[in-house]
């Protein structure tokens, strides 16, 4: 069965957008706060087994600062800072600060030459998404994602299923008829969990990361193609029996 859909993750997959967006991003907004937090690099690492932004920093503070979760205001204020860290990240991607990995333009286009469906199953917020899209392919592209699931639309975050299949679902489509793009075992797992196979494009954040059950380890989109994926997808993962119609 040829995969009819793909879908994408965002940060860290089509652009290295934790290194050159998220982490400035975020440690900007606490020195506007005047929080002497700083996420260094290898911390940062460490941090991204926990997706999603307001939920990152929330573990941050259980494990270094816990008198700020101890604050009357706390979740207000941790909402704040996501939103100042949104609001950064997204003037950096505007400015063309972040820019695609490898492979990801010439596989979309690729994509959108040959019919195959796009759509975005992400933690992070649509604005970030909008932004780097925008940014990176020109002003249309979210039309080009037939579904973009993005931030709180689901309530648990990966390495839960629930975005890969709130995607899915919108698409009508059987897990197994779509490819998930993914960069780290958080979102190998999600994706995995919901069924759909899986190609992983590993960075320098995620390249440790246990990659058990994907159907290919690379290193980026380079040298892979649509045909390529397609391929890789029908050998190993061949799927079930064509769909069911309507019963008469």
């Amino acid at each position: 069965m040829a995969f009819q859909a793909l879908v994408f993750d965002v940060d860290g997959t089509l652009a290295d957008t934790e290194r050159d967006g998220h982490r400035p991003a975020f440690n900007a907004a606490f020195a506007q706060a005047g929080l002497d937090w700083h996420w260094r690099d290898e911390e940062y690492r460490e941090l991204l087994a926990v997706a999603g932004g307001k939920e990152r920093i929330r573990h941050f503070c259980e494990q270094h600062d816990p008198a700020f979760l101890a604050r009357p205001d706390a979740d207000e204020a941790i909402a704040a800072l996501h939103v100042d860290k949104t609001r950064r990240y997204v003037a950096y991607a505007a400015a063309g600060g972040i820019g695609l990995r490898p492979g990801v333009a010439r596989l979309v286009t690729q994509a959108r030459a040959a019919g195959t469906r796009l759509a975005i199953a992400t933690t992070t917020s649509p604005e970030n998404v909008t932004a780097l899209l925008d940014a990176c392919f020109g002003p249309d592209a979210t039309s080009w994602f037939e579904v973009i699931g993005a931030g709180d639309v689901v309530p648990r975050k990966k390495p839960a299923p629930d975005i890969y299949t709130w995607v899915v679902e919108r698409l009508d489509l059987r897990p197994e008829e779509c490819l998930a793009v993914e960069d780290s075992a958080v979102g190998l797992r999600a994706a995995l969990a919901a069924g759909l196979p899986t190609v992983v494009t590993q960075n320098p954040y995620t390249a440790s990361d246990d990659t058990t059950g994907a159907l290919a380890v690379l290193g980026d989109l380079s040298t892979v193609t649509l045909s390529d994926l397609s391929t890789l997808h029908d050998t190993v993962h061949p799927g079930t029996q064509a769909r069911p119609g309507p019963t008469s």
